[in-house]
């Protein structure tokens, strides 16, 4: 595995700390979920954005970024919704000052996407944190 094929994944996930997960579902059966539960082992504070629960895996669920950013500074803001949702949700993550935007397998939206990276943050579409964290650890990129 090449180098240049980590980036941005391995600086987007080694300076991230708080990742917010937006359409977390509390169903464990649902990826989000499972990519949640798996971001929360390996050491990364997760906030659930998710209007219609109050508490996911453990941490209060916030109804937007807005309202989560004024209780946590979010470096990264991971989307699990359709693509036709993504623009608005660039525009929060651009405006609470998260350091990047990432939408997962499946969801893309290059407009959002060249906004969000025109305001300073770093971008991934269409791949899974997940995917992509274990791929780093497997390449010694990241612990363990």
């Amino acid at each position: 595995m090449q180098t240049d094929d980590l980036e941005p994944y391995l600086s987007i996930l080694q300076s991230a700390h708080t990742i917010a997960i937006v359409g977390l579902s509390p169903k464990p059966e649902r990826d989000s979920h499972h990519v949640a539960q798996y971001l929360q082992e390996q050491g990364y504070h997760i906030v659930p954005i998710n209007p219609a629960a109050e508490q996911i895996l453990g941490e209060r669920s916030w109804p937007s970024l807005t309202e989560a950013a004024k209780h946590h500074r979010i470096d990264l803001v991971d989307v699990f919704r359709d693509s036709a949702a993504v623009p608005p949700i660039a525009d929060e993550a651009i405006a609470v000052g998260a350091k990047a935007l990432w939408l997962q397998i499946g969801v893309r939206h290059d407009d959002a996407l060249a906004k969000a990276h025109a305001a300073g943050l770093a971008v991934v579409q269409d791949h899974c944190t997940l995917v992509e964290h274990q791929r780093l650890r497997a390449a010694g990129a990241l612990p363990a």
